[in-house]
């Protein structure tokens, strides 16, 4: 019942910045947490941030100082502000959503992805 819909990602330079946008709609008065996950070429899915409804952040040791995660609750939005990029940070970034479940246990919702390439 609730679908996401990402946007943002792109092409940037070295030390250059990207802001990625999630929308969520739907259910939105059971969503919980919302953050970021990302996965590259030959790897796993990877935790990025993640941020409570409250304004609480957890970032990956990766993304500290140079990311910054928000939400705008009326809004249902999360946003990935990234800056100081490395190409190391190539990879397709994933909107993730908690949502609450009243009578069961919560369900994790994920966006389609959206493709970040860093290069020169």
């Amino acid at each position: 019942q609730v679908q996401l819909l990402e946007s943002g990602g792109g092409l940037v330079r070295p030390g250059g910045s990207l802001r990625l946008s999630c929308a969520a709609s739907g259910s939105t008065s059971s969503i919980s947490t919302m953050g970021w996950y990302r996965q590259a070429p030959e790897k796993e899915r990877e935790l990025v941030a993640t941020i409570t409804r409250g304004g609480s952040t957890n970032y990956a040791d990766s993304a500290k100082g140079r990311f910054t995660i928000s939400r705008v609750n009326a809004k249902n939005t999360v946003y990935l502000q990234m800056d100081s990029m490395k190409p190391e940070d190539t990879a397709v970034y994933y909107c993730n959503v908690i949502v609450s479940g009243a009578y069961g246990p919560d369900v994790a919702i994920w966006g389609q992805g959206t493709l970040v390439t860093v290069s020169s």
